[in-house]
């Protein structure tokens, strides 16, 4: 340590590493005070916490962690059981202030792992330009605010590859606290998710890159090799190997199981659960619709790219040049390629394999935000390795101190030397000054961060998902809480919002007066609210980017550099909402005259719209409805529902063509929009063109769409070609083992030709 101190004392990097890694211990805490709740938190992340301390408090008899909703017991939940602990412990009300901070913390974590990471590689100039990279890269510092699953697991790896780093950089003589930061950060990444078993991999494939690396360099070196990063030779031999292997066994074993320990659907049986847990990961079903490249795709259909072009179009520039520099620079030494490899691997392959497996991911790239950290140190890396470049065109010795005579050589040296180091802290800094605008314009939601590639955020909205994590949920409550104007009744003023979970958590002290209730967009106009919010998710970017958007009963705007990423409404009438209760009470002239009077209060009132279109479609009075729903899909073109009752006014004007050019329009827009496909089919059975009905049927297979309203029009389909119900289903065995055949899923295809075969 002494050595280390002195050698370094005078090293003005080594300063700015030590003062930007304290600087950012205060600052990200801080930042997250201002934080929202994100969508996972209050629904998911927090009641899966409290179970499992009920878990461990009851001894193992409460057993709700178990079987929670939307299978959370295959995740480990380590992060929210720790924060719950604490939250118990001091009795801390305000239960997400703890959570944030203990988030930021993790955050801070990452970052120092990264420039400790980068300094073992390149030095303490290469440390503090990570950090620093990592830091204004806002995707990741708004992540690390208030994300209990991504952020904690991208610490965990990004320490536990610190480690591995230090390990390899000691061996054969690994310290103590090399074993400590390795087997904790491989049990914390399993405790988070099951998804850390990646880390046996690259410690595995580290392993033998090394021994590969130094057994090639014996046969050069007459079996005389150079420790990695000691300045003892050794010979490699058949003891080394098994000492690599022993230890290597020993981290990986003491880390799974210790990464067991607060995850309780693990403990009920440590090796069948956790893989069961990690076949379900990898096969995960759960599909959401994402805005993407301006159009509304299904997270498990995205094209192949969703990840890689979501990464180059939301991370910094200053990092992309940086990693572009790592390329150019950081192979360049013989000793430097293993190091840049493994570097390279570890941001490299999970987003290859994200790709190459097609794997469901939405909401960007958070589900890859692990491989996020290495592409930083890759970055910083990078840059210093320019650094190192100019500097040896200048005739400068970077390790060298001013000598003790001073001579003029010396004073030219270091003179020449402080105006390079100065010239890389201005150009790092220039390349960051749309990362730190966006930061210091946009807070708290610097997670909504596009770069240059993308137009930043004002070309990319609308085209791609802005607050798709529901952090501005709580800057919204609060308006309301402080705006909102009390009912003349004196009853509790209802506030609408699709995220209930979230907005409950804002509202929780002031029950007396609000009272939160579930809404969708697409249906706020049925429902009884007085004010409504809406993040700008899961809404048509037709409408988005039209002059109609927001509605004109908008009466607050959250903004992202002019943007709005989430908008408030204020209910003025509430005439619609009395009509659509008597249209489902069958009254319909007092429907019709309500909904009248919605349209004349307001005429892009899109409920009143489609619902009075629906009731002419009812009456049979198609040109009527045709009137409206043709305003309706001139506001909203891409609308389903508006769409689909337009294709049923066609049918009833007997022009099945354009029906059926709407429908294709549905389709395209929406494939697993399935009240477009069973339309399709009534007009083909019309038709007697079962060729066509039949495709229709296939689309609905391959799209997952077999229920009981599809056999039951599969059976009519075959009935009126004179097929029995025993041949039918048959038939429909065949389609589905061919359709997942065709879409690789080889046991559910075995599956269903075993039912057709009958075997």
């Amino acid at each position: 340590m002494k050595e280390f101190w002195t050698k370094n004392k005078k090293n003005a990097w080594f300063w700015a590493f030590i003062i930007v890694a304290a600087a950012l211990l205060f600052i990200m805490p801080i930042l997250s005070l201002d934080a929202g709740n994100t969508g996972d938190e209050d629904g998911f992340q927090i009641p899966q916490g409290q179970n499992v301390v009920n878990y461990y408090k009851t001894h193992g008899e409460d057993t709700t962690c178990l079987n929670f909703k939307d299978n959370l017991q295959y995740y480990g939940s380590s992060f929210d059981v720790i924060t719950e602990y604490i939250n118990q412990t001091f009795h801390i009300k305000d239960i997400n202030i703890s959570r944030h901070i203990c988030n930021s913390l993790l955050g801070w974590l990452a970052i120092l792992m990264v420039g400790l990471i980068a300094y073992q590689l390149g030095g303490f100039r290469a440390g503090a330009i990570a950090m620093i990279l990592l830091f204004l890269s806002p995707r990741f510092l708004g992540h690390s605010f208030n994300n209990p699953k991504d952020l904690p697991f991208a610490t965990a790896v990004i320490s536990a590859i610190f480690g591995m780093v230090l390990f390899f950089k000691q061996f054969p003589k690994v310290k103590w606290y090399t074993f400590v930061i390795l087997i904790l950060s491989i049990a914390f990444s399993i405790s988070v998710r099951i998804g850390g078993l990646i880390l046996f991999g690259y410690f595995g494939l580290l392993g033998l890159i090394y021994l590969f690396f130094h057994l090639s360099n014996k046969k050069k070196n007459g079996n005389k090799l150079q420790g990695n990063g000691s300045a003892d030779t050794y010979h490699i031999t058949l003891k080394d190997f098994f000492k690599l292997l022993v230890m290597g066994l020993l981290i990986c074993i003491v880390g799974y199981f210790a990464g067991l320990l607060l995850w309780p659907f693990a403990l009920q049986a440590p090796i069948k659960n956790p893989m069961e847990a990690f076949k379900l990961m990898s096969s995960f079903d759960i599909s959401l619709r994402q805005l993407f490249e301006g159009t509304m795709q299904w997270s498990d259909r995205l094209p192949w790219y969703y990840t890689p072009k979501y990464i180059l179009i939301s991370i910094p520039i200053a990092v992309i040049i940086g990693m572009i520099l790592f390329f150019i620079f950081c192979w360049r030494k013989k000793e430097d390629r293993f190091w840049a490899f493994f570097v390279f691997f570890t941001f490299f392959f999970p987003v290859f394999w994200i790709v190459y497996t097609r794997a469901n991911v939405y909401g960007g790239w958070r589900h890859a935000m692990f491989a996020y950290p290495p592409m930083v140190v890759a970055a910083g890396w990078g840059f210093d390795g320019l650094v190192r470049w100019v500097e040896s065109k200048l005739g400068i010795n970077n390790e060298t101190t001013t000598n003790n005579d001073d001579t003029d050589v010396a004073r030219h040296v270091s003179t020449k030397g402080i105006i390079v180091n100065v010239a890389s802290v201005v150009i790092l800094l220039a390349l960051l000054i749309g990362p730190i605008r966006h930061i210091v314009a946009n807070h708290p939601y610097e997670y909504v961060y596009f770069n240059e590639f993308a137009g930043g955020a004002k070309k990319a909205f609308g085209n791609y998902e802005m607050d798709y994590y529901y952090h501005s949920t709580r800057e919204a409550s609060e308006w309301i809480i402080a705006n909102a104007e009390p009912k003349a009744d004196g009853s509790k003023i209802r506030v609408g919002t699709w995220h209930t979970a979230s907005v409950n958590y804002f509202f929780r002290n002031d029950t007396a007066r609000f009272q939160p209730t579930f809404i969708r967009w697409y249906e706020k106009e049925n429902s009884d609210w007085d004010y409504a919010i809406f993040t700008v998710t899961g809404i048509n970017p037709e409408y988005l980017r039209s002059p109609k958007f927001p509605p004109k009963n908008t009466v607050k705007t959250i903004e992202v550099d002019g943007k709005p990423i989430c908008i408030i409404l204020k209910r003025n009438d509430k005439s619609d909402c009395q009509a659509f209760k008597y249209k489902n009470e069958g009254r319909l002239d007092s429907a019709f005259i309500l909904y009248k009077q919605a349209l004349q209060k307001d005429p892009e009132n899109l409920g009143a719209l489609l619902n009075i279109g629906e009731l002419y479609v009812r009456i049979n009075r198609p040109d009527s409805a045709l009137m409206f729903l043709n305003r309706y899909t001139a506001i909203d073109p891409y609308a389903e529902v508006a769409n689909y009752m337009t294709a049923y006014a066609h049918i009833y004007k007997g022009e099945n063509d354009k029906a059926l050019d709407i429908v294709r329009k549905i389709q395209k827009h929406n494939i697993k929009y399935t009240g477009a496909y069973y339309l399709a089919i009534q007009i083909y059975l019309q038709k007697k063109d079962f060729v066509a009905a039949n495709k229709e049927f296939m689309k609905l297979i391959d799209i997952d769409r077999v229920d009981d309203q599809f056999v039951q029009m599969w059976l009519q389909f075959n009935q009126m070609q004179n097929i029995d119900a025993q041949h039918a289903y048959i038939k429909l065995y065949k389609a589905m083992a061919k359709s997942f055949e065709k879409r690789g899923k080889k046991k559910e295809a075995e599956q269903y030709q075993k039912l057709a075969t009958g075997r």
